[in-house]
């Protein structure tokens, strides 16, 4: 197994650097805002390489679902238009208020649900990028242990997924949760 892969139950957690539209997995997870009309970061990106078809979807889960805006901690999902993955499980992470407010609660469920809903559609790969550590603020290294923990306990209870993948935008934030990852995943190979 490659230094950057890590066996958890029958899964594969691997951790990469690069562009999370670029991913070959059967669904990506967009770090979306409540609105689910696309925005910055990650979510602009997903929108603009996806293209319409993905706005056209979540405007239909706004206006039947989530009239409200989508939860944090929620998750929802949409094809994936003219991404490589088929499909984009839209989850909106807590924005960082010093920690002490639920965010890791928050952020723990925006992973397990997105988990969970890839598992419900039969879907065996999954892409996330670092949650919540851009536009809102939460510091990487924190966000990177509730980041695997969740994925971590969500594997250990749920066989049917075959690889989590975390696609980290700079390399710092790939040296970060690969530092995380020895200490909480490694235990397991």
């Amino acid at each position: 197994m490659a230094s950057n892969e890590f066996k958890v139950g029958k899964a594969t957690v691997r951790l990469v650097m690069g562009d999370i539209t670029e991913a070959e997995t059967d669904a990506i997870v967009n770090a979306a805002n409540s609105s689910l009309m696309g925005g910055g970061g990650v979510d602009g990106a997903i929108h603009r390489k996806g293209g319409p078809q993905i706005l056209e979807e979540c405007k239909r889960i706004r206006a039947t679902e989530w009239p409200d805006g989508l939860l944090t901690g929620k998750a929802v999902i949409t094809t994936g238009g003219n991404l490589k993955a088929k499909y984009v499980i839209h989850t909106v992470g807590p924005v960082w208020r010093g920690g002490n407010r639920g965010e890791p609660e928050l952020l723990a469920q925006a992973y397990q649900k997105s988990l969970r809903l890839a598992v419900s559609k039969g879907l065996k790969t999954v892409a996330f990028p670092s949650i919540s550590t851009g536009a809102y603020g939460y510091p990487v290294e924190e966000a990177s242990l509730v980041a695997l923990k969740a994925v971590k306990e969500f594997l250990e209870k749920e066989d049917n997924l075959d690889e989590v993948v975390f696609v980290l935008f700079s390399e710092h934030a790939l040296e970060v949760y690969m530092g995380k990852a020895k200490d909480v995943l490694a235990c397991h190979e």
